[in-house]
């Protein structure tokens, strides 16, 4: 069961066989599908941080339909810019933060409390999301017209491209949460049905450290199977998946930091060498996740 298998692999004592955590990285031990990108004719990536989509490893795990991996397609100045975007842009206004009903800001914001202050070493690892566009209510679980910011054009157009390459085209980014985890951070077993489209595919991208990502089925009682996503890997569940019950019981430390490599290149997208060294503090342990969906039913302009 779910459960259970949250359970095991949470555990700090005794600690989880990973054995069986599915990786990626050797496609080969797994039962998947080998996926070609489709390639459209701009260099939109380039300003996003992206490979060249032809460079993608794409899977579908083929015990999972709909479940689509993606080897982090990203450049190493991509990772650096992504990372630096959650950390400094994400966490203030007009967005919504986990610390906003706590009142630990005045006038002030979390980035700049955090790598300019003395009060870092208290509130830097209280952040724990942010809610972009459509902010989710986590009392009703519901979306309002109300309670909403303007998506950041530079995250819908990632999640465009992607969606594009995959051969969803009619997605729309109007939602995001950016979960930021510490290494003893979890996330509880649950499954995404706010959103009035819940056949719309939902894209989550990792950063950081190493996350044991878990994915059941639509019910708590059903089986579930245990995934690395390492920094870079994107994972779209689309289809039959869209609605299983998943979570993260563990964070482990990465044995590779992409966001380190070619830090000679400049050739990305642009962020401040100084912003990234504050950012490269944190996230040496931590992981962060943006994972975007579409609210709204196609042809659908505000919610009901």
């Amino acid at each position: 069961m779910f459960r259970d298998s949250f359970k095991y692999y949470k555990s700090r004592k005794p600690a989880p066989d990973l054995d069986d955590v599915i990786d990626l990285e050797s496609p080969d031990r797994v039962a998947v599908r080998r996926i070609e990108a489709r390639v459209t004719g701009g260099r939109v990536e380039d300003d996003l941080g992206l490979r060249s989509p032809r460079k993608w490893s794409i899977y579908e795990l083929l015990d999972i339909p709909g479940f689509i991996f993606i080897q982090n397609p990203f450049t190493p100045d991509g990772q650096r810019y992504w990372i630096t975007k959650c950390l400094k842009d994400y966490s203030k206004e007009p967005y919504k933060l986990n610390i906003n009903a706590h009142n630990v800001l005045d006038n002030e914001t979390w980035w700049d409390i955090c790598f300019q202050t003395e009060r870092a070493k208290n509130l830097l690892p209280k952040l724990r999301w942010a809610t972009l566009g459509y902010h989710h209510n986590w009392d009703t679980k519901l979306y309002s017209e109300n309670s909403k910011s303007d998506m950041p054009a530079e995250l819908s157009g990632l999640t465009s491209v992607l969606a594009q390459s995959l051969g969803f085209s009619g997605f729309r980014a109007e939602a995001a949460i950016v979960n930021y985890y510490r290494m003893n951070s979890t996330l509880a077993g649950h499954t995404d049905h706010s959103e009035t489209n819940v056949t719309a595919p939902l894209f989550s991208i990792s950063f950081g450290q190493t996350a044991v990502f878990l994915i059941g089925g639509p019910r708590q009682e059903d089986p579930a199977s245990a995934v690395f996503l390492r920094s870079g890997d994107v994972v779209i569940m689309s289809g039959s998946s869209r609605l299983r019950y998943h979570g993260v019981p563990r964070i482990l430390p990465a044995f590779k930091a992409p966001w380190d490599d070619d830090c000679d290149s400049r050739e990305g997208p642009a962020y401040d060498w100084d912003d990234w060294r504050k950012a490269r503090t944190y996230i040496a342990e931590a992981r962060i996740n943006m994972n975007v969906r579409q609210v709204l039913k196609p042809g659908q302009i505000v919610l009901y």
